[in-house]
């Protein structure tokens, strides 16, 4: 699932600065500074960015839907769709696919050039930030036929995580949200060890769920003592 550049890119392409991140992570950064250009010139849908971003479509659009869900409030019912629509993409990426096969009315949606500068903007300035403790190593985690089971079954575990309706819990939404932005990211740094940290917010997640299901359990079970 490595990524590479488009070939009909913009020849005026920002080259990201030096502490910018390299490889992999730098082209799709390159690749999104090009798509607000487009967006500034005229109308950009998400199908045409996906397009753009290619294989690292599936980082890309998991980053940008994970962000609302990295914060410790529960969001309800967003949170299951949300729980849902990832665990589709990772069901996408164990089925083989290069891209995110979306519904046609989605590849269609265009959004104004604002909306587009705030959301490519923040994505390249969060990948940016993961440069600072992700780099490659251990590639052979997160590409290839391994690569590949790795990212799907982590996507899909973490979208079905939060898709469990625990509605008001805080923290439901936030810690299987870090274990799908952590498999992002190193899918895009080709940083394998990534894949143990994702996989440790899931492990943190069960945990989480266990506890609050026993304590809810331990409580009724008081209550309805003390009520016979």
């Amino acid at each position: 699932m490595r990524y590479t550049p488009n070939p009909g890119s913009m020849p005026h392409a920002v080259t990201p600065p030096h502490n910018m991140p390299s490889g992999a992570a730098a082209k799709l950064v390159a690749t999104l500074r090009e798509c607000e250009l487009r967006a500034a010139q005229g109308a950009l849908s998400l199908g045409e960015v996906l397009d753009s971003v290619r294989e690292a479509g599936y980082a890309f659009i998991c980053i940008v839907l994970v962000l609302p869900f990295l914060q410790p409030f529960s969001l309800g019912p967003l949170a299951v769709a949300g729980g849902l629509t990832f665990a589709a993409l990772g069901w996408q990426v164990l089925r083989g696919h290069p891209s995110p096969l979306l519904p046609p009315r989605l590849r269609q949606t265009v959004m104004t050039a604002r909306t587009w500068g705030l959301m490519l903007g923040t994505c390249v300035k969060l990948v940016g930030w993961c440069s600072r403790f992700s780099r490659p190593r251990v590639a052979e985690m997160v590409t290839g036929e391994a690569g590949r089971r790795n990212v799907g079954l982590i996507l899909l575990a973490g979208g079905l995580l939060m898709a469990i309706p625990m509605f008001g819990l805080p923290l439901n939404n936030l810690l299987p949200a870090l274990s799908i932005f952590f498999i992002c990211v190193g899918q895009l740094e080709q940083d394998g060890l990534m894949v143990w940290v994702a996989i440790g917010w899931l492990l943190v997640t069960l945990l989480y769920f266990a506890a609050i299901l026993a304590a809810a359990w331990f409580i009724g079970e008081q209550a309805f003592n003390f009520l016979r």
